[in-house]
């Protein structure tokens, strides 16, 4: 290449650096590049290691060592300095080196945190930079902060456990716990050692994700091309994105871009806590605009109704809807496994069905597929707090059921001590067990609330009678009558171990039902959309119907006016179970009577107040068959590992 041809790459270089120069200052941002020295300031370091020779990503060369000659570059590392100047001789010089035989020293350069700060070669990386290399060889020395709490550096210290099994550099992701599930999404265990042909075909697929990641993220979106991946495999596996080629790759992340703009934007899932008015239309209703006269509406069950009594509530609820709304609905109900889930549900789409509802959580990644891939088709997932924007789920707010359940048990317990056996240690329910406990202490200053689970191992009943507890919270019923028994409701233990039933929060899913398909009849189903582009969570309560405390016939009338009035208290809002002094087991006041928890604060609530005995199980005290679903709702789901192959046969 002729020093004219050079020269010219030195021009077009120029210009994109005073392009960036000047972005940056009307922006009030750093011009230049950033200097460690200033980026660590006074910080603690724990230790610097030497990593040798590696191959770098050029967009993670974000700075100098020390303030040098910095000025010289704008902050993407394209020169700034006049064409006439002795830098841009050697600049131009350089380049001519490069294109006639390459450049293949090192440079050397400090990493920390992920990002790299160059000693020596800034001109090296400004020439490669201006003919989009993704990559530089460099000798590295890593700069490692202390460990703390923070999640980023938590993240760092996976990164650098990565690191020694991958050797890249290229995966770049933030928050805790994802290089092991990007490990098992692989398919390699924990601790595998990467082989060199496994690098190599990992970053070939992965840069051509990237170059998918680059041409959609116009808005440039904080997320890394790693952490769009790790969304993306949510839906899909690493072996489709080997066999994809470019269009398929950009539709199939296009599918998912809310979810990964979700993400770079941190919103908070928008929860609907109020059922839309019934028969209020939209102004686009209104003026006849996309009126909708009848709809096909699935059913989709991972178990069936005379196996299963949450299946069975569903099942009352969808024949709730079907009475509703009559012939301007059909309904078909469809059985599936979580497995074979995403199979069913296509085979839905395919009879035509324009709404499905899945009426267990772990079917959740199913759901997502399917919305990917029928945008058209409203899809719903009855779970709680999951932050994908193409589905919508639903829950109710069973806290408000159990603060009456554990009124009525308060009041009606012979001693202080009331039992309450919970099910799985997933979102929703540690309210639910707290509510129950404050409900206690309103008609009985005095009561504790011994806590067992259902999902570890023993007798959780038998445990509590051995303790002497006589009045026990168990299950919730459905929308049925329950067969009152050891496992239904709350009741209280006679002498004789005969059962006098006391009361039970239950579902009533067809009030639901019925006022999610009214709401896609008249509009605001749409109008919801057209509001947010943030995940919509549907958490109904006592107010819209959904939730109700079946009481027992035979209860005394006072204990049976004390429930009406907690009832219509809650409705109207004037009675709050958590507006009141709260004091968690390790003595923390988390409420002083005056605050109002968020939705948010109750659904992710992972403390017990101080009136339970008991604790909150870990992972590996549950048993295998609680597994699937405390991954997808638990209180803990992103501290846990990823699944092993024994949990994904189960």
């Amino acid at each position: 290449m002729s020093w004219q041809e050079a020269a010219t790459q030195y021009a077009k270089a120029l210009k994109q650096g005073q392009k960036h120069h000047n972005a940056c200052v009307i922006r009030g941002k750093n011009p230049y590049p950033a200097v460690l020295d200033d980026v660590v300031g006074e910080s603690p370091v724990a230790r610097r290691v030497p990593i040798g020779v590696v191959e770098i990503p050029m967009e993670q060369i974000t700075g100098t060592t020390t303030t040098g000659r910095k000025s010289a570059f704008a902050g993407n590392f394209m020169p700034l300095l006049d064409p006439g100047s002795e830098f841009a001789i050697k600049w131009i010089s350089l380049c001519q080196s490069h294109l006639y035989e390459g450049i293949h020293d090192p440079i050397i350069c400090y990493e920390y945190m992920g990002q790299f700060y160059v000693t020596e070669g800034n001109k090296r990386v400004s020439v490669l930079k201006s003919y989009d290399c993704p990559s530089i060889r460099g000798s590295v020395t890593r700069v490692v902060p202390p460990l703390t709490d923070d999640p980023q550096v938590v993240a760092y210290y996976e990164f650098m456990n990565f690191f020694q099994l991958s050797n890249l550099y290229d995966v770049w992701l933030r928050q805790p716990g994802q290089y092991a599930k990007l490990q098992a999404a692989l398919g390699l265990a924990p601790d595998h050692v990467w082989t060199k042909d496994e690098q190599i075909s990992f970053l070939y697929s992965f840069r051509r994700f990237k170059a998918s990641f680059v041409r959609l993220n116009t808005d440039a979106l904080d997320v890394t091309p790693a952490e769009a991946l790790m969304i993306w495999l949510q839906l899909n596996t690493f072996s489709q994105l080997e066999d994809m080629d470019v269009i398929e790759l950009d539709k199939s992340l296009a599918a998912i871009w809310s979810d990964v703009r979700l993400q770079a934007q941190g919103l908070p899932i928008q929860i609907s806590t109020d059922a839309p008015e019934k028969d209020k239309l939209s102004l686009p209703r209104l003026l006849g605009i996309g009126k909708i006269n009848h709809l096909k509406v699935a059913f989709v069950h991972s178990y069936p109704p005379e196996k299963s009594v949450w299946t069975a509530a569903h099942e009352v609820g969808r024949e709730q809807l079907a009475a509703a709304m009559g012939e301007r609905i059909t309904i078909q109900v469809y059985q599936c496994t979580n497995e074979t889930a995403f199979d069913v549900m296509s085979t839905a789409v395919q009879d035509g069905a324009q709404v499905i509802f899945a009426t267990t959580p772990p079917m959740i990644g199913a759901c997502r597929q399917i919305a990917a891939r029928h945008p058209q088709v409203r899809v719903l997932n009855c779970s709680l707090s999951m932050p994908y924007t193409g589905i919508r789920t639903y829950y109710s707010r069973m806290h408000e059921g159990k603060f009456i359940t554990g009124a009525i048990a308060g009041a009606m317990a012979d001693a202080n001590s009331i039992g309450y056996v919970a099910n799985y240690p997933i979102i929703g329910t540690i309210a639910g067990i707290n509510a129950f406990a404050l409900g206690a202490r309103l008609t009985n200053p005095r009561a504790k609330v011994k806590l067992k689970w259902s999902c570890v191992s023993g007798a959780p009943v038998e445990e509590l009678l051995n303790e002497g507890v006589t009045v026990i919270s168990n299950r919730d019923g459905g929308s049925e009558q329950p067969h009152w028994a050891w496992e239904w409701g709350t009741y209280q233990v006679q002498e004789d171990e005969r059962l006098l039933p006391l009361a039970t929060p239950q579902w009533n899913w067809g009030q639901f039902y019925e006022k999610v398909i009214e709401s896609i009849f008249n509009g605001s189903w749409d109008a919801l959309d057209t509001q947010s582009a943030q995940a919509v969570n549907y958490w109904w309560g006592m107010s819209s119907g959904v939730i109700d405390v079946q009481l027992y016939d035979k209860l005394p009338d006072g204990v049976k006016q004390l429930a009406a009035i907690l009832k219509q208290g809650i409705i109207s809002g004037a009675i709050d179970p958590f507006r009141c002094r709260i004091v968690d087991q390790n003595g923390v006041v988390r409420n002083d009577g005056t605050q109002e928890f968020t939705h948010e604060d109750l659904m992710n609530m992972d403390w017990l107040c101080d009136l339970v005995e008991g604790d909150i199980p870990t992972f590996d005290q549950l048993l295998p068959a609680s597994h699937a679903l405390v991954r997808h709702l638990g209180v803990e789901r992103d501290k846990l590992q990823p699944e092993t192959e024994e949990e994904r046969a189960l």
